[in-house]
């Protein structure tokens, strides 16, 4: 089931299921929960499974300004404390994994766990030529059909909004993350990094992301 929150200026959607020790699930960029919706049925069954959809994703709206982890993370961390209420295991990917390392540095006592799959600490984190395709990209390409179809169905901004939101993601994605070595020293949560043999991300970023945290685990998948 879903409903809305206000989480300071941002009216969050976020779907919840089950019961047990709260997870929270935090969809990759340009994604909705549907991308969620083979795990959830699975985790619910030992889980209270809550997962926030954030600004400009799904039916969370967007707001004035651009893209940015730092306000995305400020979003969780609200949801956190004003839904959950309590630590929680946080399960993101790609840029949910970036904004469940930025939850875990910055409100170490809200995380009881962390799992980050495919996610980047720096911009470069992935093959050069993986981010100038994505520069180049307009709004309409084909490539692009899955992740403007669920948009579409979701946004309350409407579909004509899909190229302001494509573009924000764009921007963000050339200059952010910038999380330091150091800051990821930070995290107390126990962590698993995990990303494929050939993701989006190399291999020899998503080891310098594992080493960085103390208590982290790595599986790297075929």
């Amino acid at each position: 089931m879903g409903e809305y929150v206000q989480i300071g200026e941002l009216k969050t959607w976020y779907d919840e299921d089950g019961t047990g020790d709260p997870l929270v699930l935090l969809h990759g960029g340009l994604c909705t929960n549907e991308t969620w919706a083979p795990q959830t049925s699975a985790f619910s069954e030992r889980f209270h499974v809550l997962a926030p959809e954030r600004q400009g994703h799904g039916h969370t709206p967007d707001l004035e300004g651009p893209l940015s982890y730092d306000r995305m993370a400020a979003n969780t961390i609200g949801f956190l404390e004003t839904v959950v209420q309590q630590p929680a295991h946080l399960v993101g990917w790609s840029d949910g994994g970036i904004v469940g390392l930025l939850v875990a540095i910055a409100r170490p006592a809200l995380v009881r766990k962390l799992v980050a799959i495919s996610a980047n600490f720096t911009p470069g984190g992935g093959a050069p030529e993986l981010l100038d395709g994505l520069l180049a990209t307009p709004p309409d390409a084909a490539d692009l059909a899955m992740l403007r179809q669920l948009y579409e169905a979701s946004s309350p901004d409407g579909a004509a909004h899909w190229p302001v939101l494509f573009d924000k993601f764009k921007a963000m994605a050339a200059s952010e993350p910038h999380i330091a070595p150091g800051d990821l020293g930070r995290i107390q949560a126990p962590t698993l990094v995990m990303a494929a043999d050939d993701d989006i991300m190399t291999i020899e970023h998503t080891a310098e992301l594992f080493r960085a945290i103390p208590a982290a685990e790595l599986a790297i998948l075929p």
